[in-house]
């Protein structure tokens, strides 16, 4: 029998507060590397945008993985849960469709993590977008495709 997932722990306690900045993380159904198609990443990066320009949250800065997501955002309307539905569940269709698939995209659940008043913003961007440096998939960040930050 397999290991009951413990992305349903994720949600106690959760809770969103209003232009507040949050580091998210979201990781694809069984780590499957959907994303090294770059032009599957971009259909979430595309997500990310639509929210931005809705006024829901502003994207700071996210890196797409190969597996996962890292996305740092200051939540203004809506809540946590809502942003990540809607971000998963159309990026699932878009992604779907683009590469002729079915089924989840998406694990349950997500990691959210607020930071505290006093981080540094600029630091915590530069960590997230580095992901493809530390992880090995490119000598230079400029020759990753898939990130993003409003300070670089």
């Amino acid at each position: 029998m397999p290991a009951r997932s413990a992305s349903h722990r994720l949600r106690i306690g959760r809770y969103a507060e209003q232009n507040r900045i949050y580091l998210l993380t979201a990781n694809t159904l069984e780590r499957e590397p959907v994303f090294k198609d770059y032009r599957l990443g971009r259909v979430v990066i595309h997500q990310f945008r639509a929210v931005h320009e809705q006024g829901i949250a502003d994207s700071l800065a996210f890196v797409v993985m190969p597996d996962h997501v890292h996305w740092l955002i200051r939540l203004h309307r809506g809540s946590l849960g809502q942003l990540m539905c809607q971000v998963k569940s159309i990026s699932a269709k878009g992604v779907n469709e683009a590469a002729d698939r079915a089924g989840s995209l998406w694990q349950q659940g997500y990691h959210d993590r607020a930071l505290r008043r006093e981080e540094d913003l600029v630091k915590l961007a530069r960590y997230v977008v580095a992901n493809p440096l530390r992880a090995g998939l490119v000598e230079r960040l400029g020759d990753y495709p898939l990130w993003d930050a409003i300070w670089l």
